[in-house]
């Protein structure tokens, strides 16, 4: 016998009256515990009694308002019409990724035809050393002066609140300039920079015609200024400082050097003390900064002696994720001077680690440098080099001069120049930034030279840089609030400079991870079931269970490292890391393990066997991965009506449908993005919207289960009109369905419900989001169908309520499988306490 479970919770939220001496009942089928502040002997029998009694009260008021009954027979009656189908997860996780490499795909191109036409524009372009040019300055549009004259730079500039980018006011029809506060906005590079890539304008609003779904476009001058489209004006900090600074961000430094090995070698002998030491530091700290997870570093003191800043990491290469980068921050502060400087030592040790990494296939496998941070003062040193680095001079050395002491600047900078690197002279700590980024272009040469424009993807980050992004927080499902970017290198193209190899900048558009996800639906993994993506180094992109905020008092804020988490930690029954290895690998496969999945805040585990699914997504270093649940996972249930009945049970004033979900899709028009999805529903299937893109597997779904669902409105309508009215205490009843449909009746007023929020807006936890089923969903696909589970929620929103959930489901049968679209109807009621 094959069975259609349509998943009825019938959730009966109850308030509950405290007597003198009844201090909190818990009430679940078939038993009942009750604390008591008397001192009193009550027999086992009469509590047994009473647990039978309240059992079989509770059973009749569920059954009562949930109309599970009569859906059970509504069922029965459309078996005939009802189709079940097997849901292949190998086929359907290649259709998945195939879908999401055309969405990255379509990214790619619109980066490349920026690069084409940066570099186009700065081939024709001669440089102006007395150019002057008034261009948009982000931080200066729309200032007047005390005349009400537009300020240089900061001319009228429309701005319009916009929902495809966060509601924040942008011009579509133009980009602006942000430039950092210790740059100048009018030096000469600056402004002939900006001059040659006004070309940049048409190519932004041309790639946001042909792709709506595009969101931010940028250029990163190598001279400092940040091109950003749409424009937008910039918020200083509360100092007035714009730090901002494009070539600090993990896309440009990627797309703009090579991945790389880097051994820090720092002088912390006397001769460093004070500010020199400090300046040292943060020259440390900003090396770091510049590193990404396809590099490899390690830091080493010296005085008269070499000793390795972590000794764990002793005569090795580790990854400079943001785990290990932020490790070796935390360590600078153990470093104290002493002692003579002893450089050779430091240099033979940094050279052997960097040979072993190449003789052994380990490390990035490509860049290898060395930075010496030194005031200058050294004995002999010249040998090393000669023994360790000539004449190939695999190894770069880049020099830093810390202080204002010029006395051994001709040695800092022979060992730079004889060893294809660069000498730079940090004297105070304004000076670190720019001079730590000089050695990317340095690095970025070979590339420049070759013309190899690789496409970069960076790893998950949450963008907090733009205005407001932080509202966002309160409102989208956390896990995927991150977002990755796409760039690629703009090099100079001039004949006269071509064997200098002049990077001019990166260009890149940002890919925020919830419109990668939605193109892998909800309705189609069921009630347990998601869908994750994942690096090349194993690190969670995104993933239901990646919750990179924590609470700062009223705000939610990043956690530390919240973009490094590896994949084993969210899989953690993996514990042979098999999934991860594959994945990581690129592979193509499948696997089962069993879990134990929490819900409603880890208060109740759900034991489930899961079905993992897994490919590459060609031409990125990412993979994609999906689970399906055996049993109601792997089904999934068609039934054929008109859209004309549907349309009409679908208009009904007690159902929605999840507002998070993609029907059709709404941010392609500008025309279409304020409406709601189920207005966007109807007006696609009455036909004043044909152009909508809508998935019609899915309206297949939500119209049939908007039918077979409508006798419950007259039902639970009648109950309001009878003549004895509604049990006291009885809240709410509600049904949810796979197809992301819910009905819901208020029995009560909101003034008399204890559970004022549940279901609303902010309950999150209870409703059909874009990562996950609602919480009484999930209970009530593990439950035994025809039977009522109960649980107090634990929620946020929902928690010392005194409220609880009953739930349930039906079946429908055809042949011998057994699926499950799931329906979830809830009840809410007041229990007295006198017995």
């Amino acid at each position: 016998m094959e069975m259609w479970l349509l998943s009825i919770d019938v959730s009966i939220m109850c308030h509950i009256r405290r007597s003198s001496w009844v201090t909190f009942l818990m009430v679940y089928t078939g038993w009942l515990c009750i604390f008591t502040r008397a001192q009193m002997k009550i027999p086992p029998e009469t509590v047994q009694k009473w647990a039978i009694t309240l059992s079989e009260q509770i059973n009749a008021i569920a059954s009562k308002y949930s109309g599970a009954a009569l859906l059970q027979k509504k069922l029965k009656d459309v078996e005939s019409i009802i189709r079940i189908e097997d849901v292949d997860g190998s086929r359907l996780v290649l259709e998945f990724s195939e879908e999401i490499e055309r969405m990255l795909g379509s990214k790619m191109k619109s980066v490349k035809r920026l690069a084409d036409t940066a570099e186009d524009a700065d081939l024709y372009h001669e440089f102006n050393a007395s150019l002057k040019f008034d261009y948009f300055n982000s931080l200066l549009v729309n200032t007047m002066d005390d005349e009400g004259n537009f300020i240089e730079l900061g001319g009228e500039f429309p701005l319009e609140e916009n929902e495809h980018f966060n509601k924040l006011p942008v011009n579509t029809l133009m980009s602006d300039i942000q430039v950092p506060t210790n740059v100048y906005n009018k030096d000469p590079d600056i402004l002939n920079g900006v001059y040659m890539s006004e070309a940049l304008n048409d190519i932004f609003i041309s790639n946001f015609q042909k792709d709506p779904t595009l969101t931010w476009q940028y250029f990163g001058s190598s001279a400092g200024f940040f091109r950003l489209y749409p424009g937008i004006r910039w918020t200083p900090d509360s100092n007035g400082v714009v730090a901002f600074d494009c070539r600090n961000r993990n896309w440009y430094i990627q797309a703009a050097t090579s991945p790389k090995d880097i051994i820090i070698v720092v002088d912390v002998s006397g001769s460093m003390k004070g500010l020199k030491m400090t300046i040292a530091k943060h020259t440390i700290n900003t090396i770091l900064d510049t590193l990404g997870e396809n590099d490899f570093v390690n830091v080493i003191a010296y005085t008269d002696y070499v000793r390795y800043v972590e000794p764990c990491f002793k005569g090795t290469l580790v990854q400079a994720d943001l785990d290990n980068r932020e490790h070796f921050k935390l360590l600078m502060d153990d470093l104290h001077v002493k002692g003579e400087a002893k450089v050779k030592k430091a240099m033979k040790e940094a050279f052997r680690i960097l040979a072993d990494a190449r003789a052994n296939g380990q490390g990035s496998l490509c860049n290898q440098a060395i930075m010496l941070i030194t005031d200058g003062a050294m004995e002999d040193f010249q040998s090393v080099f000669e023994e360790f680095n000539w004449p190939d001079r695999k190894v770069r050395v880049f020099t830093y001069l810390i202080g204002r002491d010029m006395t051994f600047s001709e040695n800092v900078k022979w060992i730079a120049c004889n060893n294809k690197g660069y000498y730079t002279h940090v004297s105070t700590l304004a000076d670190v930034q720019e001079n730590v980024m000089e050695y990317l272009h340095v690095l970025s040469r070979p590339m420049v030279i070759n013309h190899d424009h690789d496409i970069i993807w960076t790893e998950a980050y949450m963008d907090t840089v733009l205005p407001n992004t932080k509202e966002l927080f309160k409102s989208k499902a956390h896990s995927l609030l991150l977002m990755t970017s796409v760039a690629m290198p703009v090099f100079s193209k001039k004949k006269e400079t071509l064997s200098h190899g002049i990077l001019l900048g990166v260009v890149g558009t940002d890919v925020p991870l919830l419109e990668v996800m939605k193109l892998a639906p909800r309705y189609k993994l069921g009630a347990h079931g998601y869908a994750f993506l994942i690096t090349n180094n194993g690190y969670i992109l995104a993933h239901p269970d990646l919750r990179p905020l924590y609470s700062d008092g009223k705000k939610l804020k990043p956690k530390p490292n919240y973009n490094s988490v590896d994949l084993s930690e969210a899989e953690w029954e993996d514990t042979e890391d098999s999934l991860r290895t594959a994945m990581v690998k690129g592979q193509t496969g499948t696997m089962a393990l069993d879990v134990r999945a929490a819900v409603d805040k880890g208060k109740r585990p759900l034991f489930l066997k899961n079905d993992y699914f897994y490919t590459t997504i060609n031409e990125t270093p990412f993979s994609f991965g999906m689970v399906l649940t055996r049993g109601h996972g792997q089904y999934m249930v068609f039934g054929n009506v008109s859209v004309e009945e549907g349309l009409h049970d679908l208009q009904q004033p007690d159902l929605t449908i999840a507002d998070e979900w993609t029907y059709c899709e709404t941010d392609i028009d500008p025309h279409h993005r304020k409406l709601t999805q189920l207005q966007a529903v109807v007006r696609y299937l009455t036909g004043k919207e044909p152009d909508l893109e809508c998935d019609e597997i899915l309206l297949q779904q939500v119209l049939f289960d908007a039918v077979v669902t409508a006798p419950l409105e007259a039902y639970w309508t009648a109950l309001t009109l009878t003549g004895s009215g509604v049990d006291e205490g009885m809240e709410s009843a509600f049904l949810g369905t796979r197809s992301g449909l819910m009905r819901v009746i208020r029995y009560a007023g909101s003034e008399k419900r204890v559970g004022k929020k549940f279901l609303t807006r902010v309950d999150k936890e209870n409703l059909f989001t874009v990562d996950h089923f609602p919480i009484w969903y999930r209970l009530a696909a593990e439950n035994k169908p025809g039977q009522f589970f109960f649980y107090v929620p634990h929620d946020d929103i929902n928690k010392g309520r005194n409220t609880f959930v009953a739930v349930t489901s039906v079946t429908v049968t055809e042949g011998k499988r057994t699926a499950i679209p799931g329906g979830k109807i809830s009840v809410c009621h007041s229990l007295s306490s006198e017995i």
